[in-house]
């Protein structure tokens, strides 16, 4: 998959943190539950780097601006550190582009996995009273209403899953080739 292991490290360092601030971003847009102990452990990883950047960097609505901020940041940081390894060259264009289509494409990756576990738990164990299946059922709960809002149940069946899985899919395809 990787040919150089130095460069797989860095990536899965940089993804793994870029993935724990991009889950605190879906958690306050959702307004997922604060107090979940998975959500507790969001807030104290992200804390340190993101309280200094909301003293400049103020939140528009819903959306905390300074969690995006740090998941740009966290992601050019990857970009720029492979682009170093590698020993390429890319211009300040390549940068943004890397920087915009990987941090997007990352968040599409935690909807996926957060929608298949959503679904294996529906079939397993519906209406679990654990706090990370509580957490899932709160970050893709809006996912579901806005499709089922388009596409009804059929007699008790619901095919929202499918096409926001569709979605996710075609989108990921299209930013696949930008994302590291």
């Amino acid at each position: 998959m990787y040919s150089d292991p130095f460069t797989m490290l860095v990536k899965v360092i940089c993804n793994l943190y870029l993935f724990i601030v991009l889950l605190r971003l879906v958690l306050q847009l959702t307004r997922a539950d604060f107090y979940n102990p998975i959500s507790q452990g969001v807030v104290r990883a992200t804390s340190p780097l993101i309280l200094p950047l909301r003293k400049i960097i103020p939140a528009i609505g819903r959306l905390d601006t300074a969690s995006l901020v740090l998941a740009f940041a966290v992601q050019l940081l990857t970009v720029a550190l492979v682009v170093l390894i590698k020993g390429v060259s890319l211009s300040p264009a390549g940068y943004a582009i890397y920087t915009i289509a990987g941090t997007f494409y990352h968040l599409l990756d935690l909807y996926f996995w957060a929608m298949l576990i959503s679904v294996i738990l529906s079939w397993v164990a519906p209406g679990a009273s654990h706090p990370g299946a509580m957490l899932v059922g709160q970050i893709t709960a809006p996912l579901y209403r806005a499709c089922q809002r388009v596409i009804p149940t059929l007699g008790g069946l619901d095919l929202s899953p499918i096409f926001i899985f569709l979605t996710i899919s075609f989108l990921k395809q299209i930013l696949g080739p930008y994302s590291l």
